[in-house]
């Protein structure tokens, strides 16, 4: 089926979206945990409200712009920053944030504390911030339970900051060990008095095993609405669950078992993630995007790819959620019928 679009562009199908919105959000009833999507991955208000709707307690949000814009945009009342906020600048926005939503952020050293405490010494309520915490994924977070009782002490001590728990983002298929590291965090803090109220954990791979930590009291996880190649490649999902994908025309077909079409790295993004090739064209599984350049995606096959000028191809992109922050607007589906377009409000700002 040809669509009446321009191409490149991003196509997100609601019906797909909001059912994996509905089918996570029942697992979390299910389990008695909360949900705090992250909208990184679709960056628009619409899908931020909807899950809300269907029961999530707020939002995630990494960049102050990407807060800014949800509420510009759309009905937020509870956001969770899990970002280190440095300078002047960022923690006074920061400071009007939190006078418009029930705002918290993360912190894993004392640089931040201090640089928050100084913004907010003279808030009428104390900023909580949580400790992010390394639990294994070896990014941010202090590196063991004795460093997040200390840095739990200088939250509390500090000026118009409030301690309010311990955050993570955990490795792929560690929930024993971070279960052990937040369970020693959590006694060291406690036996001083203070009161770890929110462990914050996620992540889309083990979306399904989420249980498997009991700790956590709510969960991030920002991929799964739209899901991914790299999330049916992991056994998360399926291909009839990735509602997005990245329409693409042929515009070259050099050889029976090359083409070119007009989606490259600008498009489907330059991340593997461990993968081989740039997507997946749907139909079509003898086909790789083995090389990008920023306007061309080259597709080999080691037999006749049966492609010509003209065609056009649905692909699920390794990665959704730089996609989603590629292109100024997506264009939304039901099914095989057209919607409209949808400005990204959230994309673009490094801050």
């Amino acid at each position: 089926m040809t669509l009446p679009i321009d191409t490149p562009a991003v196509l997100v199908d609601l019906n797909i979206a909001e059912a994996n919105v509905r089918a996570f959000q029942d697992y979390c009833d299910s389990h008695g945990l909360q949900l705090r999507p992250h909208i990184k991955t679709h960056k628009l208000p619409r899908l931020a409200e909807y899950q809300i709707e269907q029961g999530a307690i707020g939002i995630t949000c990494q960049k102050i712009t990407e807060a800014e814009a949800m509420i510009a945009g759309g009905d937020m009342r509870d956001i969770l920053i899990t970002y280190n906020i440095l300078g002047q600048d960022k923690v006074a926005r920061l400071r009007a944030l939190s006078e418009q939503v029930r705002l918290s952020v993360v912190a894993d050293n004392t640089a931040v504390v201090e640089g928050l405490s100084t913004g907010f010494a003279n808030a009428k309520n104390p900023l909580p911030v949580l400790v992010e915490c390394n639990t294994g994924a070896d990014r941010c977070g202090v590196e063991t339970p004795a460093e997040a009782l200390e840095l739990a002490l200088a939250i509390n001590a500090a000026p118009g900051l409030r301690f309010a728990g311990l955050m993570t983002y955990p490795p792929t298929g560690g929930a024993t060990q971070v279960t052990t590291w937040l369970a020693e965090a959590k006694d060291l803090i406690e036996a001083t008095d203070l009161t770890v109220e929110v462990i914050s954990s996620g992540g889309s791979p083990d979306m399904w095993r989420a249980h498997h930590m009991p700790l956590a009291t709510e969960y991030r996880i920002g991929t799964y609405i739209y899901n991914d190649r790299s999330l049916v490649t992991r056994g998360t999902c399926d291909w009839d669950d990735c509602a997005l994908t990245v329409l693409a025309t042929v515009v070259s077909t050099p050889s029976k078992t090359r083409a070119i079409i007009d989606a490259g790295s600008k498009v489907l993004t330059s991340d593997l993630l461990g993968l081989d090739g740039f997507g997946h064209v749907l139909g079509h599984p003898d086909l790789k995007i083995d090389q990008l350049s920023e306007e061309h995606g080259r597709i080999t096959s080691d037999q006749p790819t049966g492609l010509r000028v003209g065609d056009q191809l649905r692909i699920v992109p390794n990665h959704a959620c730089v996609v989603s922050n590629m292109l100024d607007h997506v264009t939304l589906m039901r099914g095989d019928e057209i919607i409209g377009t949808e400005p990204v409000a959230a994309r673009g700002q490094v801050w």
